[in-house]
């Protein structure tokens, strides 16, 4: 009979560990693909330096390889977890996830929930956020806003950006605090609505259009309000830009 060596069956109980722990602690938090192979990486290189250091009469390959699957069980783990929380945005407001790039040009989407490779965006044109020249969201709009503040509630370690976006017309300096007024209200609406999650706000004033900003219709396409989940600091981008 054989039997297994004790810091075999230490180091598998920690392997199991970092898994649960992984799990738990995700429960209430999301990541994107990218997270999904670098968090799956991290972990797994992790668990192979452990297993490697740890486990008796086995070869260093062999123990590389045990640590890579944990690590690609884990991944795999984090990033389903990110697919929901998109799909959960989109069905509380009635849509879908769209990852075409495309999507934005298109006048009669107004509102776009997006899984990209770092983060979750979700985009409100402005005309259905906004009176000409306000930064108080409409009722209706609060109450969509509403809506994303709730599924956060389920994933409180996800880290919120909220950023206004306007059209060239109007000065810089106007431009900018209006889109900062507009991003800060947003992300208010969304704490109000109780949300727990840490909550940031930008204003990017005519930064960074999506399209000229050439005729009416164009203008109307750069008028935005776009919030970023991200399931870490690192994963942050510079939204005006």
């Amino acid at each position: 009979m054989k039997f297994l060596n004790l810091k075999t069956i230490i180091s598998s109980a920690l392997v199991a560990t970092l898994i649960t722990g992984c799990a738990s602690s995700n429960t209430n938090q999301t990541v994107n693909d990218n997270q999904r192979a670098i968090i799956g990486t991290t972990v797994g290189a992790l668990a192979g330096i452990i297993l490697g250091n740890n486990v008796g009469g086995g070869s260093k390959s062999r123990n590389k390889v045990v640590g890579a699957v944990a690590g690609a069980a884990i991944g795999g783990y984090i990033g389903y977890k990110m697919d929901q929380q998109a799909k959960e945005v989109a069905d509380s407001l009635n849509t879908t996830v769209n990852n075409d790039p495309n999507a934005v040009l298109d006048p009669s989407q107004d509102l776009i929930v997006s899984h990209t490779d770092n983060y979750v965006k979700i985009i409100f044109r402005d005309a259905m956020m906004f009176q000409t020249n306000s930064a108080v969201p409409t009722a209706s709009a609060s109450a969509k806003i509403a809506k994303v503040g709730a599924v956060l509630e389920k994933y409180p370690n996800t880290l919120v950006q909220v950023v206004g976006h306007t059209d060239s017309r109007g000065s810089y300096t106007y431009n900018k605090e209006l889109s900062e007024k507009r991003a800060s209200n947003v992300g208010n609406t969304i704490f109000a609505s109780g949300a727990k999650n840490q909550i940031f706000s930008r204003g990017c004033s005519f930064d960074k259009p999506v399209a000229p900003n050439s005729d009416a219709t164009n203008m109307a396409l750069n008028r935005r309000v776009e919030i970023f989940l991200y399931p870490n600091q690192q994963a942050v981008i510079d939204t005006c830009k």
